[in-house]
């Protein structure tokens, strides 16, 4: 099969030719369908501190149709469409008995990062069978909406609060997404690109406005004159803390969901003196895998929207460099079924 492989070190990705998988105890074979491209996988290549390591498979927003089962694997069947949450968890330790976060299990019994292939060998643990009514497109958005889901649960918005969300990117998107979906108020989109207000206002936004001097009171006069209660950071830059306590009202709560992997300036006294709260947040449960796929098709909006590009596996390391410069992008997803 096709694969792709990141040689470590911020050197190039390259397609190579890798033995098909042969499933084992509790496995599952699947044929990939499509697998999209993360902020987190341009970051993760590009040799820094926070890196993939040295030669290794990784794609983890991925569907596809199983074509093999391993033993132990009842109930699954060829030609079953699955999404992969892509975090293989222990089910034993902290994190994953009080939170089922797979992201953040501490024996880290391995990954399923492996999408950016032909074909894939998961545990059937992580596979969530997806309703008819949902294509292979859907199935692979819902690891970016569960990351969105999972962080605006976290924020327990109460039905009429007002939202302020950061960023233009997917994850800011489907935050806008699911804020809708869960009860907000006015919900305001600021991104410092005009080129995502559209998208903004269909997944849910009342209102676009970019950064400028003024953009407080623009954002409380668009928010019906009151500030945000709760700003969700989606953009993952230095200065977007400091931004988003700024923004915020007294007694609200700042949500970061960008994922900054730099060291990001804040200044303490401007979020005491509104008693402002701060969640960090990474990763998802099985429960927002499942609740997306049993829901999605009931929404709003259809989140396919994002898709601004479909392309074979042999482009991949061409669709790195053009998200790597100046882009009009927004989610490219990779057809991994065709290396030509």
């Amino acid at each position: 099969m096709k694969a792709a492989i990141y040689p470590g070190h911020g050197q190039p990705i390259r397609i190579d030719t890798l033995p098909d998988p042969e499933p084992g105890p509790g496995d599952l074979v699947i044929k990939v369908d499509r697998c999209g491209i993360c902020g987190t996988d341009l970051t993760m290549t590009k040799g820094g501190m926070w890196d993939f390591g040295q030669n290794v498979q990784f794609g983890h927003e991925y569907a596809g149709t199983v074509v093999a089962t391993g033993p132990g694997t009842e109930g699954w069947s060829a030609g079953d469409r699955v999404a992969v949450l892509p975090s293989i968890s222990c089910g034993e330790c902290a994190a994953c008995r009080s939170h089922g976060n797979a992201v953040l299990c501490q024996s880290g019994p391995g990954s399923a990062m492996i999408g950016f292939a032909e074909y894939a060998r998961i545990p059937a643990t992580v596979a969530t069978r997806l309703p008819t009514v949902l294509s292979l497109a859907d199935g692979a958005l819902i690891e970016p909406l569960a990351v969105s889901l999972y962080g605006v649960k976290l924020a327990q918005i109460q039905p009429g609060d007002p939202v302020l969300v950061l960023g233009g990117g997917t994850v800011a998107l489907y935050a806008i997404y699911w804020a809708r979906r869960l009860g907000a108020g006015r919900i305001v989109a600021m991104s410092r690109s005009p080129r995502r207000k559209d998208l903004s206002l269909a997944m849910g936004a009342d209102q676009f406005i970019a950064y400028s001097n003024s953009e407080i009171p623009e954002v409380i006069d668009a928010l019906g004159g009151v500030p945000p209660k709760f700003v969700f950071e989606a953009v993952g830059a230095e200065g977007m803390l400091q931004k988003a306590v700024m923004h915020v009202a007294q007694f609200g709560k700042v949500v970061s969901l960008g994922f900054c992997t730099a060291p990001d300036p804040l200044i303490p006294a401007i979020a005491s003196y509104k008693c402002a709260a701060m969640q960090f947040a990474v990763g998802y449960s099985m429960k927002e895998f499942l609740y997306i796929a049993d829901y999605l098709d009931r929404g709003h909006a259809d989140p396919k929207a994002i898709v601004t590009r479909n392309e074979p596996l042999s482009a991949l390391p061409a669709m790195f460099d053009l998200l790597r410069g100046s882009n009009e992008e927004t989610k490219i997803h990779i057809h991994c079924g065709s290396a030509a």
